[in-house]
């Protein structure tokens, strides 16, 4: 194990001083620290390929390399600009990679994660990228030479962190930012659906607090495929779902996945049926991976969901008449968008889904 702070130190010594990137529960220390400590040098990004893309505009302007964090789920989102701008053969410009290693051979992780586990490394050979894999403070050394290394042949390199690898001497604080109990809403939601409803939710704790209510207070009227991976793709895996259904479609989402992948809405918004429904539970934060601030709250829902073609916005901030609230939104005949602003999950150990081909089946019957 080693320390977040000696990580951060390695780099600000060899003058990598900026910091972008997508939180990941693996590597929450890191950005919870550098969210505490170096928030003029530190953006959290909407999706990794906008964070390597932020470091490449960094570089170009300042020469310095610049630090980008993700899970490696993140690289494929990734792939584009460290392909096509920053290669070798292409622009040759260096960056340094920091990738939580979820789905190591060497550990139990969840099915999503170990499919890209075990491809990880392959990726960055491939791409001809020269990682560490950062275990203890021996490694710390290994890793400073091959950012010297980047430096002198303007290259990219990676370290490759696994989950518990960094000691927790940070105490992480999750921010409340608005008061609405998430569980209330989503028990509130679940009684009140009819019956077949069809129900996409996004990864993170979205999908899993769906399944635990469910079996809490059994009730199986409504149909759920939970999105355990492909963050910011509920909205298409739902649109494409309602297009070719007749039935009731739900998108449920949250509100970093539907950053990542703004566009999403809007091609929803242009081609979806009055059978699609979207809501947006918006706790402002990644709850699931430490709870670091989306700012989300800076963006005016109704008037981007307009925008972007839905023709009626309905919100919710408390349960004043929540299910009547709740009962509106869903008697919508026209294209409907519904903000929640809700608090940060109270639960404590959620399950995770499992068996996911007999998920998919029962969805599909």
């Amino acid at each position: 194990m080693i320390k977040v702070s000696s990580l951060i130190n390695l780099l600000k010594k060899n003058n990598n001083k900026f910091f972008t990137g997508v939180p990941d529960s693996v590597l929450k220390e890191l950005s919870y620290s550098l969210q505490k400590k170096s928030k003029k040098n530190h953006i959290i990004a909407t999706n990794e390929g906008a964070a390597v893309s932020i470091g490449i505009g960094h570089y170009l302007s300042t020469k310095s390399i610049p630090c980008i964090y993700m899970q490696n789920s993140g690289l494929s989102n990734a792939m584009n600009p460290l392909i096509s701008i920053a290669h070798e053969k292409v622009y040759s410009i260096p960056l340094i990679l920091i990738i939580g290693w979820r789905g190591s051979p060497r550990l139990k992780d969840e099915p999503q994660h170990n499919v890209k586990g075990k491809i990880t490394e392959h990726i960055l050979k491939l791409l001809n990228i020269k990682y560490t894999i950062i275990r203890n403070n021996r490694d710390l050394k290994k890793f400073d030479r091959q950012i010297k290394i980047a430096k002198k042949n303007n290259s990219i390199v990676a370290c490759l962190i696994e989950q518990g690898t960094f000691e927790k001497t940070i105490k992480i604080d999750k921010n409340y930012f608005y008061k609405l109990d998430k569980e209330i809403f989503l028990k509130t939601l679940l009684q009140t659906l009819k019956k077949n409803t069809k129900i996409i939710s996004s990864t993170g704790y979205n999908s899993r607090e769906l399944m635990y209510l469910r079996d809490k207070f059994k009730i199986k009227k409504t149909s759920n495929f939970y999105m355990v991976g492909g963050m910011g793709h509920a909205a298409s895996v739902a649109l494409g779902y309602s297009l070719s259904n007749k039935k009731e479609t739900l998108c449920i989402d949250g509100d970093g996945s539907l950053l990542m992948h703004l566009g999403a809405i809007k091609t929803a918004g242009s081609f979806a049926n009055k059978n699609f429904k979207y809501i947006l539970l918006n706790n402002n934060s990644h709850d699931s991976v430490g709870g670091q601030n989306t700012h989300a709250n800076e963006v005016n829902f109704e008037k981007l969901s307009k925008s972007l073609g839905f023709k009626k916005f309905y919100s919710i901030k408390n349960d004043i008449n929540l299910k009547n609230n709740i009962q509106k939104f869903l008697k919508e005949s026209k294209l409907s968008f519904l903000e929640v602003k809700v608090s940060n999950s109270k639960i404590k150990n959620l399950p995770r889904p499992a068996d996911l081909i007999k998920i998919k089946k029962l969805f599909m019957r």
